[in-house]
């Protein structure tokens, strides 16, 4: 097994955790926890930017965030599907670093990947704690999933105030240049980034979520599995 994290976040892509988790991120970090993000794929699909490239500022944003550790498991982009070789794939990552808590994209998004992503990971979670599945491996048992959300909102069931770690979420969104700057491929083309101005659309978004407790800046999330509170006032 590698170093133990306390929380694991899977993304479709580099960038989905930091576009929807990433002052939660953050914050966790600088209460001294370990969190690690794992990109099933390498995104070589995108419009935008190359393999190499999305590599390296996938790097860079991980040093701003403070990570413990980033991998990628090389899934195919727009390829993602409930096999039992993607479910493995996931489920060899969780076992391997052993996190206490699971992150995974909301299971309603207009990008099918992120879609995908989400179930693969509840399989991989449920699989995780099998001793007989992959019994090389020794299972572990995930306190509890949570889903971020990426492009699409839905009702959030619990939100994180990350008014303190706005900001540094942004840097690290910033990281992601090939996203939204203007990219000059062969020839004389240039691709315009289908995601021009969404750093402007994150912050807005995380101010809405935030504005339902009047707090400036929440992260949404939502769970499946009721949210266990010992007494409602102590």
């Amino acid at each position: 097994m590698s170093e133990r994290l306390d929380i694991l976040i899977f993304g479709a892509h580099a960038d989905d955790a930091e576009i929807g988790m990433g002052g939660t991120i953050i914050k966790h970090v600088q209460a001294g926890l370990k969190v690690g993000i794992c990109d099933l794929t390498y995104a070589e699909m995108s419009s935008n930017g190359t393999v190499e490239r999305r590599k390296q500022e996938a790097a860079a944003a991980a040093g701003v965030l403070g990570l413990s550790m980033r991998s990628s498991l090389g899934l195919p982009d727009r390829g993602l599907f409930i096999t039992p070789e993607h479910v493995d794939a996931i489920t060899a990552e969780i076992r391997r670093h052993a996190p206490r808590v699971v992150f995974a994209p909301y299971w309603e998004d207009r990008h099918p990947d992120h879609v995908a992503c989400s179930k693969l990971v509840e399989e991989a979670v449920f699989n995780a704690k099998l001793r007989r599945y992959m019994p090389d491996k020794p299972p572990v048992q995930v306190e509890q999933l949570y889903f971020y959300f990426i492009n699409d909102m839905g009702r959030a069931d619990l939100m994180v105030d990350i008014t303190a770690q706005q900001e540094m979420k942004e840097q690290a969104l910033l990281c992601y240049r090939s996203q939204f700057e203007m990219t000059p491929v062969e020839g004389d083309t240039v691709v315009t980034p289908l995601n021009q101005g969404y750093i402007e659309r994150v912050r807005s978004r995380d101010r809405l979520t935030g504005q339902r407790r009047l707090i400036p800046y929440a992260e949404g999330f939502a769970i499946k599995s009721p949210y266990v509170v010992d007494m409602f006032i102590s």
